[in-house]
């Protein structure tokens, strides 16, 4: 498909409209591929702040990338992974499971999604999670040992076999995980307190007075975050992809969307 304003066009769009990515739903292989193009040091910026919270919640899913020159799956997107457990541990009770643990990280980019209200199935996470569950036990694996070393979970052989921490000390632990910019939201909404290390350096640090009131304020920045950037993305695809391309994607998203409601 060649769009008629051409590829300057397009970036300008993804640019001004949209968050830095430009989607073509119309590439298809064996009726799995998204296919997506952005540039690198976009892509970088959000995997580590988090500041759109729109690639870096589809990096947090198993995903391939067709270029990788800074090593972006492997080295970068630990950082993102790992705040992903961290923001999906404070919004999971004392005791679940591993497949629950999965389901809140993908999860995590899909709060506040527009489309989620009449485009998108309402299945889609746990088929998600449930097609692809040894690929994001591949990936969380590790950073679940590591959480275990910190006394933050531990493994059980009950049903729910993952336990973890629910104390104030660990939820803030968990909260000094997040992303700088999801931090600095957070202070704003709940207060924050400053911090003085044995070196003299000053941090502030989000005020939390309850595990609850912790994980209510992370979700409700991360809802408004994932709001914007998916209304942006949907009026930034419609202009790329031209009114009747854009209306069939959409049409054949909003029947997919209603066979699973029926």
């Amino acid at each position: 498909m060649v769009h008629l304003g051409g590829a300057r066009l397009i970036t300008q769009v993804a640019d001004k409209v949209g968050v830095g990515v430009h989607f073509n739903p119309f590439v298809s292989w064996n009726d799995r591929l998204k296919y997506g193009v952005v540039r690198m040091n976009d892509l970088v910026q959000d995997i580590l702040d988090w500041n759109r919270f729109y690639l870096s919640g589809r990096l947090q899913k198993p995903v391939h990338l067709l270029v990788d020159n800074l090593d972006i799956q492997e080295d970068v997107n630990s950082v993102n992974k790992r705040a992903a457990v961290s923001a999906a541990l404070l919004l999971l009770p004392s005791k679940f499971t591993e497949e629950d643990l999965y389901a809140k990280i993908c999860s995590l980019s899909y709060m506040g999604d527009l489309r989620m209200l009449f485009a998108e199935d309402t299945n889609k996470v746990n088929k998600i999670v449930k097609g692809q569950f040894d690929l994001f036990q591949s990936m969380y694996k590790p950073l679940l040992e590591e959480c275990e070393t910190k006394n933050l979970l531990r493994f059980s052989s009950a049903e729910t076999n993952l336990v973890q921490d629910s104390s104030l000390s660990s939820s803030r632990s968990l909260v000094s995980s997040l992303p700088a910019s999801v931090r600095s939201q957070m202070r704003k909404l709940l207060g924050e307190k400053k911090i003085l290390s044995e070196t003299g350096r000053v941090s502030r640090e989000v005020c939390i007075g309850s595990r609850e009131e912790a994980a209510k304020c992370m979700e409700k920045v991360m809802k408004r975050r994932v709001m914007v950037s998916s209304a942006r993305q949907a009026v930034s695809g419609f202009l790329a992809a031209g009114a009747i391309n854009a209306t069939v994607y959409l049409s054949q998203k909003m029947r997919k969307a209603w066979n699973s409601r029926s």
